[in-house]
C-alpha cells in the first residue's frame, strides 16, 4: 500500500512506500506531549505534522486489523485508507474522552460493519461471492492455515474478543467499550475463546484450568 494519504489530503511531504503487514502493534502506550491523544488534539487545531505522526503509528496496526477480518488484501488497504479519511473528517469534533486507539478502532469497526453489509448485499442480490479467495491463506504454512481455520470456528463475538486482545492488544476495558459489553463478560468470553481454541488445536489436551489460572494460546497460535 502506498503511504500517500497524508500527502494527498494535507499536502504534506509524501512518505516512502512501505509494504504493510499484520504484525500486532506494540503494547506500550506513551503518556507524554507526544501521546496519541496529544497529537490528535494538536491535529484538531490544525497541525498537519501531528496527523502525519498518527498515520505513521497506526497505518500498520489498522491494516492488520482489517487484514485479519477480510479475505482480500486490497480490501484491507482500502478500508485502512477509509479509516484515516474518517479520522480526518471527524478531527474538529474529537474529544479525548477515551484512549485515542479506542476511538480509532471504533471507527474501524463501523467501517468494517459497513463493508460486510455491502458484501452481503452484493452476494444476495447480484450473486457475487461475499469474499474473494485469500492469497495469504493459500500461501500460508500448514500450521498457520490450521490456526486460521480453528479461529474461524469460534463464536463470532468470542473470536472478535480474542483478536482484539491477542493481536490488537487492547485492554479488557477497551474491548468492553468497543463491543459494548460488561468487562466481566469480556473476561469470561476471552477465557472461553482461548479454551475453545486450545481444544481445536490440541483435541487430546488435558482439561482446561479454571478461569482464574493464567491463559496462553498454544505456540502455534502466534502465526495467525
Amino acid at each position: 500500500m502506498q503511504d500517500a494519504l497524508p500527502a494527498l489530503v494535507l499536502n504534506s511531504e509524501a512518505l516512502a512506500p512501505t509494504p504493510m503487514n499484520d504484525t500486532p502493534p506494540a503494547p506500550a502506550f506513551p503518556v507524554s506531549p507526544a501521546s496519541d491523544e496529544h497529537l490528535m488534539l494538536a491535529f484538531s487545531k490544525g497541525s498537519a505534522d501531528s496527523f502525519h505522526e498518527l498515520f505513521l503509528r497506526y497505518k500498520q496496526p489498522l491494516y492488520g486489523f482489517f487484514r485479519r477480518r477480510t479475505a482480500d488484501p486490497s480490501h484491507a488497504e482500502e478500508l485502512t485508507q477509509e479509516a484515516f479519511l474518517v479520522l480526518l473528517r471527524a478531527a474538529s469534533r474529537y474529544e479525548p474522552r477515551a484512549l485515542f486507539r479506542t476511538y480509532l478502532y471504533a471507527i474501524a469497526f463501523k467501517i468494517l460493519r459497513a463493508h460486510r453489509r455491502k458484501a452481503a448485499f452484493r452476494a444476495t442480490f447480484f450473486g457475487q461471492p461475499k469474499s474473494l479467495p485469500d492469497p495469504a491463506k493459500q500461501d500460508a504454512t500448514e500450521s498457520g492455515l490450521w490456526v486460521r481455520r480453528a479461529v474461524e470456528k469460534l463464536d463470532p463475538i468470542d473470536r472478535e474478543i480474542l483478536l482484539l486482545r491477542e493481536f490488537e492488544q487492547l485492554s479488557y476495558a477497551e474491548i468492553a467499550d468497543l463491543l459494548e459489553l460488561p468487562i466481566n463478560t469480556v473476561r469470561s468470553r476471552l477465557f472461553r475463546a482461548r479454551t475453545a481454541l486450545r481444544n481445536l488445536l490440541e483435541p487430546s489436551a488435558e482439561p482446561a484450568p479454571s478461569p482464574g489460572a493464567p491463559q496462553t494460546i498454544p505456540q502455534k497460535g502466534i502465526g495467525l
